[in-house]
């Protein structure tokens, strides 16, 4: 049997957008078995991958001792094939017939992330990127979404207040497509979070009294939150690991940027579509604001979102 180590993304959202060589992987070696090395966040993403017989969950530990604990738990295996997408030097350290590691060529630093990690394995075109949803995941779904109305998704946190737009915008953005007459008259309203964002999604819907807000805030595993967003009519949200999920989970998403750069970070696919804040995001600039304790996404109007969203409808 080939075996294949896949090392990965700490977030979510790179985890995500690195999922298109795993997917190419699983469907080219099909007698392969699989192990995912990622952070804890990314490794629900993994556990209804077809044939990821093991996912070893990397806690960062001062020093470097999660790669260390990495090698101790993967050196005494030969593996057919490393796939480092970390860059890390730990692929070079294990007994491993072939070897393919992430490098970043130069001049390309707007390269978008999918189209990176494409290279690493010389796919052309770059393969979308995946999540795998099992039945557990959509009965999920079932039970926290309506039946027979369209949804309208919003994720309203990310990583980092400066990515974040305001809640009040928000609303009023799902307000006006949700009215009568608007692309999605009479839709739910579904909002998305991880444990921690329940203050933002509260706000929103604070701010849509009379409307059918269902929060989902810490309520769902990546996996169920994929299997509610595949069935989204819409996508809104700032550049987050939920925002890539919902592209790669087949919603039309429309991404929000503003300090970051959708040229590398943007939605991927057919039906993605990334609407900014003020000028050109400058890349180096993200070590300084990501200490940033403010939104940075004031200059983006709620009228310049609604006809993103209804021209991606």
């Amino acid at each position: 049997m080939t075996r294949i180590l896949f090392i990965t993304a700490t977030r979510i959202g790179d985890a995500v957008l690195f999922s298109g060589p795993l997917d190419h992987l699983i469907r080219t070696y099909r007698d392969a078995e699989f192990t995912v090395a990622c952070g804890p966040l990314a490794a629900p993403l993994f556990r209804a991958a077809p044939r990821v017989s093991e996912i070893i969950v990397m806690t960062k530990k001062k020093g470097g001792g999660h790669w260390f604990d990495l090698w101790r738990r993967t050196v005494s295996r030969r593996w057919d094939l490393v796939v480092d997408m970390r860059a890390s030097l730990i692929s070079w350290g294990l007994m491993a017939g072939q070897r393919r590691v992430n490098r970043r060529r130069p001049g390309q630093a707007h390269r978008h992330r999918v189209a990176e990690a494409a290279d690493v394995l010389g796919l052309t075109p770059p393969p979308a990127p995946r999540v795998w949803i099992d039945a557990a995941a959509r009965d999920k779904a079932d039970g926290v979404l309506p039946p027979d109305r369209p949804v309208l998704a919003l994720s309203p946190a990310a990583a980092a207040p400066f990515k974040e737009w305001p809640a009040a915008r928000f609303a009023e953005a799902a307000a006006a497509l949700t009215r009568d007459g608007a692309p999605l008259a009479g839709a739910a309203i579904v909002l998305f979070g991880g444990p921690g964002d329940e203050a933002i999604t509260g706000a929103v819907a604070h701010a849509l009294p009379g409307r059918e807000v269902i929060d989902l805030a810490g309520r769902l595993d990546l996996v169920e939150a994929a299997a509610c967003l595949e069935r989204a009519a819409l996508f809104i949200g700032n550049d987050s690991g939920l925002m890539h999920l919902a592209a790669a989970a087949g919603a039309p998403t429309l991404g929000l940027f503003g300090p970051t750069d959708e040229r590398i970070y943007g939605p991927w696919g057919d039906h993605a579509a990334s609407v900014r804040a003020g000028g050109p995001a400058r890349e180096q600039d993200r070590g300084r604001l990501r200490f940033a304790q403010e939104s940075l996404m004031g200059d983006l109007e709620v009228g310049a979102v609604s006809r993103a969203a209804s021209a991606l409808l």
